[in-house]
């Protein structure tokens, strides 16, 4: 079995275009994320200089490896005219509300595509582990911006490890919203496995139980309360078992924040530790190993969660009190704009780990999970 330890030393991919760029003052993306995990790991000495590397911009070309050129053309047009004709974006779905036109609409997604293949190359050229929080985009279609995701860095990756000579890729998903870009990518395509825990009747409504993609998808919708001792079986029962069926090459896990008790966008209600033990427990199955961010819309637990998976990855011990510095980096943030806006509880500002959040195991999650495993794990034909 791999361990983190008998791998080089992980590889942070990060850059600084995400600490003040934002979607505009109302959209769930208009908080710092990427940033704050690196202000974190860097205030807990996590993050020296010989463990970063900087994400490069993906250049148009690159990005042709799966998006389509005039979908990339109308996105860099879109940033320097600052705006969209009324037919790209009914074509294009760019300058809508969810995908609004923002100043660094196309070099901010490219960066963050840009950092995934630059991942895919160092994995590609030979074991390892990385880390790259800004990735994650996993609604991003061909031709269309779609869920807050303008290119899909996930399924760039995949391709790039794909071009690097590997082959069998496992693609694991614990945002709260389905991997819709990823599975239209990856289709019918045996040598992919894509492995989705998500929030059952959420946007965007796909990845139900029966969804398989033509073979390649395991789809487990969750309902609304999913809580630590849940997330427990289905790592056990579900995720771990299958991924080491599939005997893969490497593996691309998106990690999205999204399915923490305190996010607005779902209505799960995880703890931290519960990413922390899939992150954990993935990395002993493979010997490329690719972490990505994805979703998370509440900025002092994003920040956390993403600091506590680098952690993870190191093997470094999550202190029970934060250093002063690391508390001011939680304080200097604000969530300030909407509705939304609260007053954090003071563990957010002084922890790292949440409390962990158990609580009984629905016969839904066993079933499910039952269901999907026997499906999956049926014997071979020898």
């Amino acid at each position: 079995m791999t361990t983190l330890r008998s791998l080089p030393a992980p590889v942070f991919i990060g850059a600084e275009i995400y600490r003040n760029s934002t979607y505009g003052g109302w959209h769930p993306l208009r908080i710092p994320r990427v940033s704050t995990a690196m202000d974190l790991s860097k205030a807990l000495g996590w993050l020296p200089r010989s463990q970063f590397r900087v994400s490069p911009r993906a250049k148009p070309a690159a990005l042709h490896l799966w998006h389509d050129p005039a979908y990339v053309a109308a996105l860099v047009a879109a940033e320097a005219a600052g705006d969209v004709s009324s037919e790209i974006r009914s074509r294009h779905n760019l300058g809508t509300p969810s995908n609004p036109v923002f100043p660094e609409v196309y070099r901010r997604p490219a960066t963050a595509a840009g950092g995934s293949m630059l991942a895919a190359a160092i994995l590609g050229a030979g074991p390892g582990v990385v880390y790259h929080p800004a990735g994650g985009t996993h609604h991003g279609l061909p031709d269309r911006a779609n869920g807050f995701c303008y290119l899909n860095d996930p399924v760039l990756a995949i391709l790039s490890l794909r071009r690097a000579g590997l082959r069998r890729i496992a693609y694991v998903d614990i945002d709260a919203h389905h991997c819709d870009g990823v599975a239209v990518a990856f289709r019918g395509d045996p040598e992919t496995l894509m492995l989705s825990v998500h929030e059952e009747k959420r946007w965007p409504f796909t990845g139900g139980l029966d969804e398989t993609e033509a073979g390649a998808a395991v789809n487990l919708p969750v309902p609304r309360g999913l809580n630590d001792s849940e997330m427990t079986v289905i790592l056990e029962d579900l995720i771990l078992p299958v991924v080491a069926r599939f005997a893969p090459e490497a593996i691309v896990l998106q990690c999205g924040a999204d399915a923490v008790d305190e996010d607005p966008l779902s209505r799960l209600a995880l703890s931290n530790n519960a990413h922390w033990d899939v992150v954990g427990a993935l990395a002993g199955l493979t010997e490329r190993y690719l972490v990505l961010g994805g979703g998370g819309y509440n900025p002092w637990t994003v920040g956390r969660l993403w600091a506590g998976v680098w952690a993870t990855l190191n093997g470094h011990e999550i202190p029970d009190h934060l250093p002063a510095e690391a508390q001011a980096v939680q304080r200097g943030l604000s969530w300030a704009g909407t509705k939304m806006s609260r007053v954090p509880a003071e563990t957010l500002f002084t922890t790292l780990r949440d409390a962990p959040r158990p609580g009984p195991v629905r016969a839904e999650i066993t079933e499910r999970v039952a269901l999907l495993r026997a499906r999956r794990l049926r014997p071979q034909a020898v």
